[in-house]
């Protein structure tokens, strides 16, 4: 049975309305933006363990997501530090890191990690996007908001 309400922990709020538009009026989906350590190791550790902090912190259900991005000339990096490469060297940075690759192929995931509360299990749903980034420099930046609607468990 789903909760009347879900905490859905982030502070970005783009993330937010996209979230509420996939779905819908399923549930109340309340947003916090909680300080939450992230361990490092793949997006399934990453997703799983800040989904278990927040439940304990809110003491409640809650729903955490993770954007990775995976280019597979470069074995899976960024990955789940996208968002800190982002923040580094910017989308001309990132696409600059594939300049000396001849495979510009990469995939977007997208994690969403649920757990009804404190002691819950964590449930983990995907959606895997594939791109060929050749000839499309500002592909980098439509990515991520795309994966989103390609879920799945």
């Amino acid at each position: 049975m789903a909760p009347k309400t879900l905490n859905f922990i982030t502070g970005n709020a783009n993330k937010l309305t996209e979230v509420k538009a996939i779905l819908g009026d399923v549930v109340d989906l309340q947003s916090q933006s909680l300080d939450l350590v992230e361990v490092q190791g793949t997006i399934d550790d990453i997703s799983g363990d800040k989904c278990r902090r927040a439940a304990e912190l809110v003491k409640g259900p809650v729903i955490v997501e993770d954007t990775c991005l995976c280019f597979n000339a470069l074995k899976g990096l960024p990955g789940p530090y996208v968002k800190w490469f982002l923040y580094d060297i910017g989308l001309e940075g990132l696409n600059n890191l594939l300049a000396a690759y001849d495979d510009k192929s990469a995939q977007a995931i997208c994690t969403f990690a649920y757990s009804e509360g404190p002691g819950k299990e964590i449930k983990i749903f995907q959606g895997t996007t594939d791109y060929q980034l050749e000839g499309h420099p500002d592909l980098v930046q439509q990515i991520l908001p795309i994966s989103k609607h390609h879920i799945r468990d």
